[in-house]
C-alpha cells in the first residue's frame, strides 16, 4: 500500500469535514422537525455563545444548544410541537419566545437580545408570520388540531393528503388486484405509484406495485406533511413528491 498516498488522502477528506461543519445547514430530521437562526445585539452585531434552550410544552423534554461565532444556531431534530425558547446571553436580557415546531420542516427563529441583566426576563407573546428562508422545499403540513377538528370523508390516513392542493388520492387496486384497501397519492399530476409515504421515519412504501405496506389510524396522527419539490436530506430519493406522519 502507498502510505503516503492514503495519509493524503485521508488529509483530504477531512479537510472537507471541517469546512462542511463550519455553517449550519437547514436540513431537518425525518418525522421531526428544527429550528434555526441567528441571535444578534440591538446594533444588529452577531452574539456568539449565547444559550438557547427549548422546552416542549406538551412534554416538558428540554434540549439547549450554545449559537457559534457567527452567532448562528440549531436545535437539532425536535418533535413536532409547541416550543418556549429562552435565550441567555451575558451582557444581555433573558428573552423567551413561543415557537411551533412542525414536522420536515425548519422553523427561523431570529432573536434580537437587548443589553440589561440577564435576571430580566423579556416575553415575546407572538411573533409575525414571516417567509421560511430556511429551505427552499415546497410543502404543506396538517396539524394535529386540524386533524381533529376538520371533516375527512374516509378512514384511510392518505385521505388527509386531499387537504393539500393538487393533491389526489389513488386507489391501490388502480395499481395491482392485491392492493385492495390501500391508497397512494397523486401529486401535481404525477402517478401515485413512486411518492415516499413514511410513518416516524420509517418507510411504509411498497416498492413493487405502489401504494403503502400498511395503514395507519388516523386519530394517532400528530403531524401530516406533503412535500412537493426541491426536497431536502430527510427525504428518500423520489421525484413525485413525498408524505412523511408524525404520530403522537
Amino acid at each position: 500500500m502507498n502510505w503516503k498516498r492514503f495519509f493524503a488522502v485521508m488529509f483530504a477528506l477531512l479537510v472537507v469535514m471541517s469546512m462542511g461543519s463550519a455553517r449550519l445547514v437547514a436540513q431537518t430530521t425525518v418525522s421531526q422537525g428544527s429550528v434555526q437562526g441567528t441571535i444578534t445585539d440591538p446594533t444588529g452585531a452577531v452574539v456568539p455563545n449565547a444559550k438557547i434552550t427549548f422546552t416542549n410544552k406538551a412534554t416538558g423534554d428540554v434540549t439547549t444548544v450554545t449559537s457559534n461565532a457567527s452567532g448562528l444556531y440549531n436545535s437539532g431534530g425536535l418533535l413536532p410541537a409547541e416550543y418556549i425558547v429562552r435565550v441567555e446571553a451575558q451582557g444581555f436580557k433573558t428573552q423567551v419566545q413561543p415557537i411551533t415546531v412542525q414536522v420536515v420542516q425548519t422553523s427561523t427563529g431570529n432573536f434580537k437580545l437587548e443589553i440589561g441583566q440577564g435576571s430580566t426576563v423579556v416575553e415575546v407573546q407572538g411573533s409575525a408570520v414571516t417567509i421560511n428562508t430556511e429551505q427552499a422545499t415546497v410543502q404543506g403540513v396538517i396539524s394535529g388540531e386540524q386533524i381533529d377538528n376538520l371533516p375527512v370523508n374516509g378512514r384511510n390516513f392518505l385521505d388527509l393528503a386531499q387537504l393539500e392542493p393538487g393533491v389526489q388520492l389513488q386507489d391501490g387496486q388502480d395499481f395491482d388486484p392485491t392492493k385492495a384497501g390501500y391508497s397512494s397519492v397523486s401529486i401535481n399530476g404525477v402517478f401515485g405509484r413512486t411518492p415516499r409515504i413514511e410513518v416516524d421515519g420509517l418507510d411504509v412504501s411498497d416498492e413493487t406495485v405502489g401504494t403503502t405496506t400498511e395503514n395507519i389510524a388516523m386519530s394517532s396522527i400528530e403531524e401530516f406533511s406533503i412535500s412537493r419539490s426541491m426536497l431536502d436530506l430527510s427525504t428518500e430519493l423520489t421525484a413525485s413528491g413525498a408524505v412523511n406522519v408524525a404520530t403522537r
